[in-house]
């Protein structure tokens, strides 16, 4: 029997103020305000969709796997000024998602990496699947596989 899951993006509350920082504040913590200018090309982690010509995002740093082992893990995000935290149903995949080439890592519960793999978008849902049919993978961070990217979390449900 197949292996449902879901996708969980990050906190919109999370990252609401850095849109009230200033150019040299936001530069101190590493980050940086952008106009977009191409689509597709600057995924949220929130609202799990790509940005449109003209919005404001944030290019910040991001530690994505906070664990006491050698897994862990930071990188850039972009973070929509207008975004929403993303709610989906179960095995739903975001349409960001669709067309990227992606790197799924799939860790126990204790942090480790125990599975990887990469798939196009399209095939996504059943690498999820693969991944969570081995009994030790508690949840699968799937990344954009060229940037090697955070996007969002895979949970078995």
């Amino acid at each position: 029997m197949a292996t449902n899951f879901k996708i969980k993006s990050l906190q919109d509350t999370e990252f609401r103020h850095l849109f009230d920082l200033d150019d040299t504040a936001l530069e101190k913590m590493g980050a940086v305000r952008m106009t977009v200018d191409a689509f597709p090309g600057f995924p949220c982690r929130v609202s799990l969709a790509d940005a449109a010509i003209g919005e404001e995002v944030i290019l910040l740093p991001y530690q994505h796997h906070k664990t006491n082992t050698p897994y862990q893990a930071s990188g850039p995000i972009f973070i929509r000024k207008t975004a929403n935290t993303a709610n989906l149903g179960t095995n739903e995949i975001p349409k960001m998602l669709n067309h990227r080439l992606l790197s799924l890592r799939g860790y126990d519960k204790s942090g480790m990496m125990k599975y990887a793999t990469v798939t196009e978008g399209q095939n996504l849902a059943t690498q999820l699947r693969l991944g969570f049919d081995r009994s030790e993978i508690h949840y699968i961070h799937i990344h954009n596989a060229k940037p090697g990217c955070y996007n969002c979390i895979a949970e078995r449900e």
